[in-house]
Order: C-alpha cells, then structure tokens, then sequence
C-alpha cells in the first residue's frame, strides 16, 4: 500500500483498530498506524497533513 490507497488505509485501519473512534484520532497516531499497516511499503516522510485528513475522513466512512 502507498500514501495514495486512502480506501484501502481507511478499511485497514477500521480493521486494525474497531474500538476507536477515527473523529478523536490524532495525525501523529494516525501516522504511525498507517506506517505500521502490514502491506504498507511508502516514504514514511510522504504522509503529509492533507494524505492524512484524507486518511481519517475515508476512516469516518468506513467506520459509518
């Protein structure tokens, strides 16, 4: 996975973590879980503000 698969970070992430709510996550946490994903093989440096708002909205989704 890259920065660029929103949709498929967003359905991993509400896998990884389905007791959180994704509203109350913080971009520094949110980083570091992408960059942890298994499959996740992106410049760690790359994950900027607007990749990870992108990231967190398509999560909310997700988990709706």
């Amino acid at each position: 996975m890259k920065w660029s698969d929103i949709n498929d970070i967003a359905i991993e992430l509400c896998e990884a973590h389905p007791d959180i709510d994704p509203k109350t996550v913080r971009f520094v946490d949110l980083h570091n879980w992408v960059v942890d994903l298994p499959g996740f093989d992106d410049d760690h440096m790359r994950g900027g503000e607007k990749v990870l708002e992108a990231i967190q909205q398509a999560w909310i989704d997700e988990a709706e």
